[in-house]
């Protein structure tokens, strides 16, 4: 490796660095604000706060990752135009599409490594962020979870708790039912089953329904039960997904097959870690094509804002295709690379003639 490939390496990843370290620090102190307005009503240690607010900064700090490359190679570029350090480069026969090309391989290696070992970091501790945060919250009581036995849930009504176990879900319902009552002494109540629970509202309508009290069996063609639960909630407690990593995506995708529950989202998140490496890379090109056309700008700052005038527009265009995703305007899958495409032709196009700036 050439001293010069060396040097140009070694800079960006230097760059890399501060800016993450300079990110990741704001990110901690709105965190720990946030944290601490959450618990001024608790009687909790001051530690605490500060303790959920860096756990809950890495997994803030991973969705900025696209951003804290584009500043980084403006960092990068601001120190190599210093001292007129890039026509001593020029002179070494390093033009300026040589330049992107290591810059390139960089962030693609850099992405690798970040969505493969930090986002398994991450997710851990966005795992043990949301446990904590959980016992302090109204509904620490209730939970719903996925296995390869079907849906489980757990509920409490009153003061007796019912464990709920469904085959599958179908649109809005339950198949194959089998909940088990029990009052405040862990001692069974009743066994209740089902063929169909309609749980659109927390009023279920469980349809062909056999009840067993005290060695008792009743039949009801339908029956309404009420949970804290519906169709709605789960869909919620099942969307975040940051707290799981590669491996446990994978994982909950084929339990959701089984139960016959929609994987869109998972495949959606999947395809944006998938495609976070080249995001990284696209976002380093267009910060080196501004740098490049702006090098004639005196003023850093100003360059510097013009990479966050355009770090701002992609965070709302990225928005935008997210809801219309959303919303079934266009594919979710769609939603999640149509930014990435609209950036590549951008910039295959102003990289034409980069060698002459």
């Amino acid at each position: 490796m050439s001293t010069h490939l060396k040097y140009l390496s070694w800079n960006y990843i230097r760059s890399i660095g501060y800016v993450f370290i300079v990110m990741f620090a704001l990110v901690i102190i709105l965190n720990i604000l946030s944290e601490i307005e959450f618990f001024k009503d608790y009687d909790v240690n001051t530690y605490l706060p500060i303790y959920l607010a860096v756990l809950n900064s890495f997994d803030l700090a991973f969705e900025m990752f696209p951003f804290i490359f584009l500043v980084a190679t403006q960092v990068f570029f601001v120190n190599l135009f210093t001292d007129n350090q890039i026509n001593i480069l020029k002179y070494s026969g390093f033009k300026n599409s040589k330049i992107i090309k290591i810059l390139i391989f960089l962030s693609f290696v850099f992405g690798i490594l970040i969505i493969t070992i930090f986002y398994s970091f991450s997710s851990n501790f966005k795992k043990i962020y949301l446990e904590y945060k959980n016992k302090y919250s109204s509904d620490n009581k209730y939970l719903a979870v996925v296995t390869n036995n079907g849906l489980w849930i757990r509920d409490i009504i009153g003061k007796n708790k019912m464990i709920v176990n469904a085959s599958r879900i179908e649109n809005s319902s339950l198949v194959d039912v089998n909940i088990s009552e029990f009052d405040e002494n862990s001692k069974l109540v009743r066994i209740i089953t089902s063929k169909n629970a309609d749980i659109k509202t927390n009023d279920w309508k469980l349809s062909e329904v056999t009840y067993l009290k005290n060695n008792q069996v009743e039949k009801f063609e339908n029956k309404t039960i009420f949970s804290n639960f519906n169709y709605e909630k789960i869909n919620n407690l099942f969307s975040n997904l940051s707290s799981l990593s590669i491996l446990e995506l994978i994982n909950l995708k084929n339990n959701y097959n089984q139960i016959n529950y929609s994987t869109v989202e998972i495949d959606v998140h999947l395809n944006k870690l998938i495609s976070y490496p080249i995001y990284y890379t696209l976002m380093c090109i267009l910060s080196a094509i501004i740098m490049f056309n702006t090098i004639s700008f005196k003023s850093n700052t100003l360059k510097i804002t013009i990479g966050l005038f355009f770090c701002v527009i992609i965070y709302y265009m990225n928005n935008l295709f997210q809801v219309l995703g959303g919303t079934g305007k266009i594919p979710l899958l769609i939603s999640v690379w149509i930014t990435l495409i609209i950036l590549f032709f951008i910039n295959s196009m102003l990289l034409l003639k980069i060698n002459e700036k």
